[in-house]
């Protein structure tokens, strides 16, 4: 079976534009341009992610926080290390 991640996440919407911040304790900064108005900012979010850790679209799944700001997703394809490696490595290069 192919490994999976779960990752939390602090989403802060309508930004200036999405970027990936940092870790906020064991959560994950995500800044979206999307507005967080009829599910943009959790269809967004999922894209956005997917798009930065080189993977499918369908390979980031939002599991809880529709309507708030602290959100949790699957992230199917990469083991805990290999997701934490990867981000680990995209927060490094916009710093």
């Amino acid at each position: 079976m192919a490994s999976s991640s779960t990752l939390a996440l602090k989403v802060i919407p309508n930004s200036s534009r999405s970027q990936i911040i940092g870790w906020a304790g064991t959560s994950l900064k995500v800044k979206l341009s999307a507005p967080a108005f009829e599910g943009k900012a959790n269809e967004s979010i999922c894209k956005y992610l997917a798009e930065q850790l080189d993977l499918h679209r369908n390979a980031v799944v939002l599991m809880q926080g529709n309507k708030t700001s602290n959100k949790v997703v699957r992230v199917h394809g990469l083991n805990p290390s290999e997701l934490k490696l990867r981000l680990d490595s995209i927060i490094e290069k916009s710093a």
